[in-house]
């Protein structure tokens, strides 16, 4: 491992930033490439300010660019790879999530194979897996299970296939006559300071008089930190590395939680919040069934305006299946093969995260007081 260097792709996101931050303690670590399609000013900022003995290089490109890619691979041991299209609600066209989550990912693939870079890391996601129906959920999963979604949706679709692209590109062999290690990582609802999550789940809540929409309060999930995860990337790029451990991983998915609380969506969310005056809505919603089908009817209503008007629902079933489903997993098998703990604690993870929060409710009571001057 001496004088190794690694590209993260998807480097200006929530969670490739933290990867970044964390990789560059790396002690033999010499760079750190950092790949997005356009890095926002602030986060080219941070990324220049985390330069220490590792060389951090900031690259923008997009990942369905074979030259760009061709680039970011060459003279690179380690890619971890951690650019993806979320959306659950249509906002992206289909098309586009299948490109870049499963087109882009082969390309990448294809890229190592012909830069021969030996190790390759995948950020896949506990939606891989499900939940298929909010009434059989999944409770402390494990990898032996082998739980796979059924949605046609085009994330949770384009996250399993590209997962099985990678797994099955492991012992390919390089241009060099080397042999590619892979492994996937599956975090479930990742948190902390910057969620695009949590940050529209608490400028809602604050335009609605600081109240938290209590619509999935039957859900059961362990949301992990993101810094916790961005640790399991580091140990996994450390372990196929090791000759010693890299039977083990090669080829291998693994869950990724942490000690976070399990709990529901909005009860998570209130615990992290409610320091700043945000508090739980106590209306009832409407029955768990009845949204499901009201979901359905959207759909049909969304795929009929499709030639003439792009309507993007408020929810749909796949999102209504998702926030209201026991759907917890275990990460006793990283443990035994990444030697993975938590890097952070539930109680740092909690504060850092509210901390945030209040940032966000302050900049919200001060663009209320400059209107009203």
């Amino acid at each position: 491992m001496p004088g190794w260097s690694c590209l993260v792709t998807g480097a200006g996101g929530f969670l490739g930033r933290k990867i970044v931050s964390l990789l560059v303690q790396e002690k033999e670590l010499k760079e750190v490439r950092a790949l997005y399609r356009v890095f926002r000013a602030k986060h080219r900022e941070e990324l220049s300010k985390l330069q220490t003995k590792t060389k951090v290089t900031v690259l923008e490109g997009d990942i369905l660019d074979a030259q760009c890619l061709k680039r970011a691979c060459q003279d690179i041991s380690v890619v971890i790879h951690a650019a993806a299209a979320v959306d659950i609600l249509g906002a992206i066209p289909r098309q586009t999530i299948i490109d870049i989550n499963l087109k882009g990912t082969q390309l990448l693939l294809n890229t190592c194979v012909e830069a021969s870079v030996p190790v390759l890391i995948y950020t896949s996601s506990a939606s891989v897996a499900g939940p298929n129906s909010y009434k059989e959920g999944i409770h402390n999963g494990h990898e032996a299970e082998h739980h796979e979604s059924t949605w046609s949706d085009p994330y949770s679709y384009s996250k399993k296939m590209a997962e099985k692209t990678v797994l099955a590109a492991n012992g390919c062999t390089l241009k060099n006559g080397g042999t590619l290690r892979t492994c996937a990582l599956r975090p479930p609802y990742i948190y902390g300071a910057g969620s695009p999550v949590i940050s529209t789940t608490v400028n809602t809540a604050l335009k609605n008089n600081g109240m938290i929409t209590n619509v999935n309060a039957l859900s059961l999930i362990n949301p992990v930190y993101v810094g916790n995860v961005a640790w399991a990337h580091i140990l996994a790029s450390r372990g196929l590395q090791d000759p010693k451990k890299t039977p083990n991983i090669q080829g291998q998915f693994y869950y990724i939680t942490d000690d976070t609380p399990h709990q529901s969506y909005s009860n998570f969310h209130y615990t992290l919040s409610k320091e700043w005056g945000l508090c739980l809505d106590s209306r009832k919603s409407l029955p768990l069934s009845l949204l499901y089908w009201l979901g359905f009817l959207l759909e049909i209503v969304s795929f009929l305006l499709r030639p003439i008007y792009n309507y993007q629902p408020p929810f749909n079933r796949y999102l209504i299946t998702l926030s209201n489903s026991v759907f917890t997993f275990s990460y006793k098998k990283a443990q035994q093969d990444l030697g993975y703990e938590p890097h952070f604690s539930w109680e740092e993870a909690k504060q850092e995260t509210s901390e945030w929060i209040g940032s966000l409710v302050k900049q919200h009571k001060g663009k209320l007081n400059t209107k009203t001057q």
